[in-house]
């Protein structure tokens, strides 16, 4: 539910991580304030990208206010964004929360199996996906492309015998729209096709990376996925993720973007890091797959989920913290083990330190020439 892109405050400069925090408890404030706080259940980091996207289009800041005290922060105020952006953002992540709870329904998933917990999260599921509908049509937003998506790939599913690039189409779609309509939210329609590029290849980094983690549990449980649908090897894969990020960036950089640090770090470094992080060591796409079609090898295998009352424990905590806390058997090594170089984010963006605070209060910059002028 928290998507793939997930920053580090040890791998990203204090003042962008600052701003990325603003954006997710905007996001997390407006499905409490439009929809009451159950939603904020629905917090999804991917759809965070969108508020991000729609303020780095804007001449100036989004605007901010002041929210209360919150465990995330350390139980400290905060300036947050409050803007169409996180409206809209706010409306993708209960169209996608829906679609993931009938996904679980509809697979039998653990708990899901048993009728009574399906079909109250089958009416959680119809009243998130109508409140994120309503919401989009208050920001002339057609969600169509969103809610399709889910029964396209059902659909998909059911019919089996698909290549790679036709099962990832609908999320593809899906992204591509959101993406987009920040282009209308900021009146900057020159940026509607390179976003509606930037989005089609982050949907299918999105659903391939998504494959990949759960490769090993659908394997086990005879469930469904992409890659072994489509006889897609494992090294394969991550040429399809790399090639995926490759076009990302080159439609992030043709975009007019007058605030463009945290869109930057966030969709073409963060989602880079993604990869490293899902894939393991030893499976780069120049190594041949040894295996059969149908068939990829194992990723780096995680610590198993134990179940019972400690797995919901973490998982309260998980969703409390929207995401920051993951338990071991969900980010076993994509935290500080790969943010010993803290100024990998910051010193790569173009004018990373020209008139901006993107250094305060930190020392990423030590030992660069970023910092230098």
């Amino acid at each position: 539910m928290f998507g793939i892109v997930r920053p580090c405050r040890h791998g990203m400069c204090g003042g962008m991580f600052k701003d990325w925090l603003g954006h997710l408890c905007g996001l997390c404030l407006a499905l409490r304030d439009e929809h009451g706080q159950a939603a904020r259940l629905a917090t999804n980091y991917d759809a965070l990208l969108v508020s991000v996207l729609a303020e780095a289009q804007m001449g100036a800041p989004a605007r901010r206010r002041t929210a209360g005290p919150c465990a995330l922060r350390g139980f400290r105020t905060a300036g947050v964004v409050q803007s169409e952006g996180a409206r809209l953002a706010a409306s993708v992540s209960l169209i996608l929360a829906g679609a993931k709870l009938r996904d679980h329904i509809a697979d039998g998933d653990g708990l899901y199996r048993r009728r009574l917990v399906a079909a109250t999260a089958g009416r959680l599921a119809g009243r998130w996906s109508g409140a994120g509908a309503s919401t989009a049509a208050a920001l002339s937003f057609d969600p169509a492309p969103l809610t399709g998506a889910a029964l396209a790939q059902v659909e998909l599913e059911r019919s089996g015998g698909r290549t790679l690039a036709t099962l990832t189409a609908p999320t593809e779609d899906a992204v591509a729209a959101a993406f987009a309509h920040t282009a209308v939210l900021t009146g900057r329609p020159g940026n509607r096709e390179p976003l509606e590029r930037a989005g089609r290849a982050f949907g299918r980094l999105a659903h391939l990376l998504d494959a990949v983690e759960d490769l090993t549990e659908d394997r086990e449980r005879g469930a469904y996925n992409p890659l072994l649908a489509s006889g897609t090897a494992l090294a394969d894969a991550r040429s399809h993720c790399e090639r995926a990020q490759a076009d990302l960036r080159e439609a992030v950089h043709g975009l007019e973007l007058p605030r463009p640090r945290l869109a930057t770090a966030l969709l073409v470094h963060e989602t880079s890091r993604a990869i490293t992080r899902t894939f393991a060591e030893g499976t780069a796409p120049s190594e041949p797959p040894t295996h059969s079609p149908g068939s990829p090898p194992e990723p780096h295998p995680r610590k198993p989920d134990p179940g019972g009352l400690i797995s919901l424990a973490c998982a309260a905590f998980s969703c409390c913290t929207c995401g920051l806390y993951q338990p071991p058997w969900e980010e076993e090594d994509s935290r500080c083990s790969s943010c010993a170089n803290c100024g990998d984010v910051c010193c790569h963006l173009p004018d990373c330190c020209t008139n901006c605070d993107c250094c305060s209060d930190c020392d990423c910059c030590s030992g660069c020439d970023c910092c230098s002028a």
